[in-house]
């Protein structure tokens, strides 16, 4: 894509999002962004980073790695796809937030991991609202819950949030019962264990105006940024 697409497209994405925002009585500071530059080039990326975005969402840790080691120091890196325990290691020493933490066990070992980077790691829950069988995510509350305790608990964890996605088919109803839902289950955890969590990580280009009335404070828009993604390279 070129440099002014690009450009032009963030632009009216945040105007958008600005927008939505004001519909519900929010501000834009409240809501994040998080450029989703997975199968796009440094050279795309570098477009956005141009026109001030800071905030880039990879989904897999190889590519997460080798864009890092290549682009400004001052991006800060989102993790946002599925985090095999083998790929944990490099995803601690790039990612500055995790969204796709699923199990108490991927909680102890990035906190062991943290803790020999050096590190205090952020991370976000995520939790399969829509019941979807091909998303990732917990959706017993339990397990949910038993994740929160122990990264509440962990000593190089920084449990900032929740993080889900709707169904693409999804219609407004819909997705306002989904992310509504997520809202609700991070005020109860608050209540439960006492803690503030900040971050709710949910909407993407075709579904942002929903989840920002729902509370979103983190949006993960590639499509809308960067144009449509060409997986057979």
């Amino acid at each position: 894509m070129s440099t002014h697409y690009i450009q032009a497209q963030l632009d009216e994405v945040k105007n958008a999002v600005a927008g939505a925002a004001a519909n519900c009585g929010r501000t834009p500071d409240e809501v994040k962004l998080i450029a989703v530059s997975k199968t796009f080039s440094c050279e795309d990326i570098l477009a956005a980073y141009s026109s001030g975005q800071r905030r880039f969402g990879e989904n897999k840790v190889q590519e997460l790695e080798q864009k890092a080691g290549n682009l400004p120091a001052d991006i800060e890196w989102h993790l946002l796809g599925h985090l095999q325990s083998n790929k944990a290691v490099k995803a601690v020493q790039y990612a500055a937030y995790i969204h796709s933490v699923d199990s108490v066990k991927l909680v102890q070992r990035l906190d062991r991991l943290a803790g020999e980077a050096g590190k205090k790691q952020k991370i976000l829950l995520e939790v399969n609202i829509s019941g979807e069988a091909t998303k990732f995510g917990a959706s017993a509350e339990n397990d949910i819950l038993a994740m929160a305790e122990t990264a509440t608990a962990a000593a190089n964890l920084e449990l900032a949030g929740l993080m889900t996605m709707a169904p693409y088919e999804a219609d407004d109803a819909e997705l306002h019962r989904i992310f509504g839902a997520l809202r609700l289950l991070r005020d109860k955890i608050e209540k439960n264990l006492n803690i503030r969590l900040p971050e709710l990580s949910m909407g993407m280009s075709g579904d942002f105006p929903a989840a920002v009335a729902e509370g979103a404070t983190f949006l993960r828009i590639g499509t809308a940024i960067f144009g449509k993604r060409n997986y057979t390279v």
